[in-house]
């Protein structure tokens, strides 16, 4: 058996993650992805670059910091190749290039910065396929600190998706703009009317609250609990959420924001339910990784 060790690290508007992940590899059967060691980091660009434009000079150092340790943790795992991503914040970032130039100054990793597009395309590398039927229409909600990514689902193949600029940091610093919720509503009439689906769910929010649900792993969430859970939580302070939900403190000023987001979708939608396969963007990097080796 033949064991490849690949790295992915994401880097978002609020946390940045590094995900090891051993692949093994054996003649005649499919590749094992196993997902060996999670490190997150609360750095929140999101909250410099909605308010200033740009990443302060604190969190620069921060992000070099951060990455010069996950430059430190993948040169112990031995791991053969790695990509680095950045989202929404460092794209608005004024002054994103120059940080990208500091971090590979000072811990050698190169950071790629992404469009909303490539993003979903990201994701869908990834075990979605397993919560996929044919014959059903679903919608894939990715909910971010800067941005939100709705991709609309149709015989296993993607039929249309849009970027819109709301996400649980954009709100939490109100800057988000009055229409934004609008032209997503327009934009969910006007794909969906009156057609059947259900949603799949991605982002460490809505991740922690199903952990939380006492709902069945690989059972969806109702619309019903995710509108709950948002009236709930919209009535405790984030340290209430904190001890009452067992979150870090980054999660528990953002998540009512998401649980908001979701449960507008939702509604919009028409949907009943929403799937939640725990998968992120760092897992989708690891699969792009490993398609291009098989290449």
């Amino acid at each position: 058996m033949k064991i490849r060790k690949l790295g992915a690290i994401d880097i978002g508007s609020n946390a940045m993650r590094l995900l090891i992940n051993y692949v093994y590899e054996e003649e005649g059967k499919a590749p094992i992805f196993n997902k060996t060691s999670i490190v997150r980091m609360p750095i929140r660009l999101g909250h410099d670059v909605f308010i200033d434009g740009e990443v302060c000079e604190n969190n620069v150092e921060r992000i070099c910091d951060a990455m010069q340790s996950y430059a430190l943790m993948m040169k112990v795992y031995d791991i053969e190749i790695y990509k680095a991503y950045a989202t929404s914040a460092m794209r608005e970032a004024i002054n994103g290039k120059e940080v990208v130039k500091r971090v590979k100054k000072r811990s050698g990793i190169t950071i790629e910065v992404i469009d909303g597009k490539t993003e979903a395309e990201l994701l869908f590398n990834t075990e979605l396929g397993d919560f996929i039927k044919d014959g059903k229409t679903y919608l894939y909600v990715d909910v971010g600190g800067g941005s939100t990514e709705l991709t609309l689902l149709k015989d296993s193949k993607v039929f249309t998706s849009k970027s819109f600029e709301v996400g649980t940091v954009r709100l939490l610093e109100n800057k988000v703009e009055p229409h934004t919720f609008d032209e997503m509503k327009k934009w969910l009439q006007d794909n969906i009317g009156t057609e059947e689906i259900e949603l799949i769910g991605s982002g460490g929010n809505i991740n922690h609250v199903y952990k939380y649900s006492g709902v069945k792993l690989g059972l969806p969430l109702s619309s019903l609990y995710v509108k709950k859970q948002y009236q709930i939580m919209q009535t405790m302070t984030a340290e209430e959420r904190m001890q009452n939900f067992n979150m870090k403190p980054d999660r528990a000023d953002v998540v009512v924001y998401a649980l908001e987001i979701y449960n507008n979708v939702l509604k919009w939608s028409h949907a009943k339910k929403i799937h939640v396969p725990k998968i992120g963007l760092s897992d989708g990097i690891i699969r792009k990784i490993y398609k291009d080796l098989e290449k």
